[in-house]
């Protein structure tokens, strides 16, 4: 057998660079600053006593996404990129029920997006930016299960 190159082959035929994987990341980065804004927000704005208790829920998660923003600028620049400085747009609504399911949808989005880092991480054979970002998903799906009650609904599947 001759040897042949070693191509960055993500599962479901997706090629990765270390290049792409940083501009992923800037995305992954712009998405939590994004959360932080909503959260403080939405913590600040719910109103009625049904809401009470996520509204201080919401506190806690903008301090985990501004964490999640320092673990993910911190491994842009380990990669040799420059970690973005804008948000993704921020919806709001004055309706308690609207800002949460808008926080639901990103929450998918984001847990759909980090599992799609780790295949890509360990693809590049960047296990320990991987592993971060682990951490980081596991925080995002407790945030899911907790706007998902709070909606009175089942925490949804993601695809």
């Amino acid at each position: 057998m001759s040897p042949t190159k070693e191509t960055s082959q993500a599962p479901l035929g997706k090629a990765i660079t270390r290049e792409e994987l940083i501009k992923q990341l800037n995305e992954d980065l712009a998405r939590e600053y994004q959360a932080i804004i909503s959260y403080v927000i939405y913590s600040q704005v719910l109103k009625g006593a049904e809401f009470m208790n996520i509204a201080g829920e919401l506190e806690k998660h903008a301090t985990e996404e501004l964490n999640h923003a320092l673990i993910i600028s911190n491994q842009i620049d380990y990669l040799g990129g420059m970690p973005v400085s804008a948000p993704k747009p921020v919806r709001t609504s004055e309706k308690a029920r609207e800002m949460l399911r808008f926080d639901l949808e990103n929450e998918k989005e984001t847990i759909r997006n980090y599992r799609e880092r780790i295949r890509q991480c360990e693809t590049l054979g960047e296990y320990a930016i991987a592993e971060h970002i682990r951490e980081i998903l596991l925080d995002e799906q407790d945030h899911l299960i907790a706007l998902a009650t709070a909606l009175g609904e089942d925490s949804p599947t993601i695809k």
